[in-house]
């Protein structure tokens, strides 16, 4: 069999040329493409984000605070920023995405709007970034006093410290066991009741334990 100038056979050649084109028309799809072609071999990776891995210097920085810094990285990553998913980090700084359906968001805004009702001297908002000692994460709703706002801006971006209220809504990409560990990163970052929403739309209030009501907003219903 004949080979060219490179040493190569012609059936060779012909293999390296074809992955060549398919290479250039790969570059030639539009950004939005290669973006998700990135995040897949990204989130796919055992390894954490690679800028995010931390220092292996000594750190006097709480684990809530490396967690912060490590989300200011990916609020300015701009393949990351924009992306139309719900996006939270795990212990190891590692990125979690959650896609949301129409039926989330619409008990996110149920959910906001109730507060600001019942509440008053505060706000509430969706999708709200805390930095946790388990990573950052994104409650789906919060509500807070103005005060509780002035002092989480205090504690940098994104606060380690949480809202007086954090709300989760769940939906069947999450479980229980996800919801207890976010029971409990919340509270310990300073929350003083976490709420969640299950799939039927029943509301579960906890504290120290489970409530039967919500002790902040006595009147907020059960069920959505």
């Amino acid at each position: 069999m004949g080979r060219g100038r490179l040493g190569l056979s012609i059936c060779e050649a012909a293999a390296m040329e074809e992955r060549g084109a398919m290479n250039r028309a790969r570059d030639r799809r539009p950004f939005e493409q290669r973006g998700i072609l990135y995040l897949h071999r990204l989130f796919s990776s055992p390894l954490p984000y690679p800028r995010l891995v931390p220092d292996a210097m000594p750190t006097t920085k709480t684990h809530a605070e490396e967690h912060q810094e490590q989300w200011q990285e990916i609020v300015a990553d701009p393949i990351l920023r924009d992306l139309p998913y719900k996006v939270e980090t795990n212990h190891r700084g590692q990125i979690v995405l959650s896609p949301h359906t129409t039926h989330h968001a619409r008990q996110q805004k149920r959910i906001q709007e109730t507060l600001d009702a019942l509440l008053d001297a505060g706000e509430a908002f969706s999708e709200w970034p805390i930095a946790t000692a388990g990573g950052t994460k994104q409650a789906d709703v919060i509500w807070a006093s103005e005060t509780r706002f002035e002092n989480m801006e205090e504690t940098g971006e994104p606060p380690t410290l949480a809202p007086e209220v954090c709300v989760e809504v769940m939906s069947a990409s999450n479980d229980w066991d996800e919801m207890e560990e976010k029971i409990a990163l919340y509270r310990d970052a300073g929350a003083d009741e976490v709420w969640v929403v299950d799939e039927t739309g029943r509301v579960h209030f906890f504290a120290d334990e489970e409530l039967e009501q919500s002790d902040r907003a006595p009147d907020f219903p059960d069920t959505l």
